[in-house]
């Protein structure tokens, strides 16, 4: 009887260290596989072999505009025996009205085109952020007067802003960038505003608050930071919209002169010799709209990655 009764605990005991052994087992898988919020972000960018590629042909082109003009100086270099001269093994893109290899322009322009779309598009978003922070925020009053200015703003086209100010001032690459970031933080502003009103309720700005924490605080440090998001997808995608205000700026003669090079004046001069020589307009032509399509391509990217509702 004493060994039928031991009999069954020892088999009642093995039942529950198995259960026990598998429900460890369960929870360390389930431990191997969660991940911050950063790592799900790595991951589903990852996943979107689109976006990846968009993000090394832009990195390549940043290395290109980094090095590229240090490696080839000689985008100035002017050869009037050899002017228009379709592609070839001394010239690979052949080269312009002066002589100068197009290939050496356009690894110049890349830097210069790529500058002022990353300078006008930080600027404004800092701006951005911190002023449609601060309006959402606060709210009230203070967000009624700051959301009127906007409002004032906005009834000002931008392009007419940029015309201008590049007719009036000197032009140059500080002037292009300045009226690229007169108007060009508002819709960034709108965004970050309407960010911050539907969070500045939740339980953890609520909980900073009892906390002690001064407002400037919780702005810089829980809000803003929980709003990095949607930034990030709206400076990605404003990129290319910078790049290419200052391609059509250059292109109607009032951006980036001569001999400097960028792609706006390059696709203008061009546009002028087509189609007696088309390789001056394809390869900056190309080039922009490769880099255009990679930034909204990213950006797509970006959007689906840091939206867990968007994450499979």
């Amino acid at each position: 009887m004493e060994a039928t009764t031991i009999s069954g605990k020892t088999a009642e005991f093995q039942k529950d260290f198995t259960r026990v052994t598998r429900d460890i087992e369960a929870s360390q898988k389930i431990h191997r596989e969660s991940m911050t919020y950063l790592q799900g972000v790595v991951r589903t960018l990852k996943r979107n072999k689109v976006a990846v590629c968009s993000l090394v042909f832009i990195l390549f082109l940043i290395l290109v505009a980094v090095f590229g003009p240090i490696l080839f100086p000689d985008y100035q270099k002017t050869d009037l025996l050899h002017t228009l001269q379709a592609p070839s093994k001394e010239h690979l893109l052949g080269t312009d009205e002066l002589g100068r290899d197009v290939l050496t322009r356009l690894i110049r322009g890349t830097r210069i085109s790529l500058f002022i779309g990353f300078a006008a598009e930080t600027i404004n978003l800092i701006i951005g952020v911190l002023y449609g922070g601060i309006a959402g925020f606060i709210g009230g009053k203070v967000d009624n007067a700051m959301m009127r200015v906007i409002d004032v703003l906005m009834s000002i086209p931008q392009t007419l802003v940029m015309i201008l100010m590049l007719t009036v001032l000197k032009r140059g690459m500080g002037t292009l960038i300045l009226s690229l970031t007169v108007t060009g933080w508002i819709g960034l502003a709108r965004l970050v505003r309407g960010q911050i009103l539907a969070m500045r309720e939740n339980e953890y700005v609520i909980a900073a608050r009892v906390l002690g924490a001064g407002k400037r605080e919780i702005l810089l440090n829980h809000l803003i930071p929980n709003a990095i998001g949607p930034i990030i997808v709206n400076y990605t995608m404003s990129i290319p919209g910078a790049i290419g205000a200052e391609a059509g700026m250059s292109y109607l003669g009032l951006g980036i002169s001569v001999p400097e090079a960028s792609w706006g004046n390059m696709l203008q001069f061009g546009a002028s010799q087509f189609p007696a020589s088309l390789w001056l307009f394809f390869a900056p032509a190309i080039l922009f709209a490769l880099s255009m399509l990679a930034f909204n391509l990213l950006g797509d990217g970006l959007r689906d990655a840091l939206d867990p509702k968007m994450r499979k």
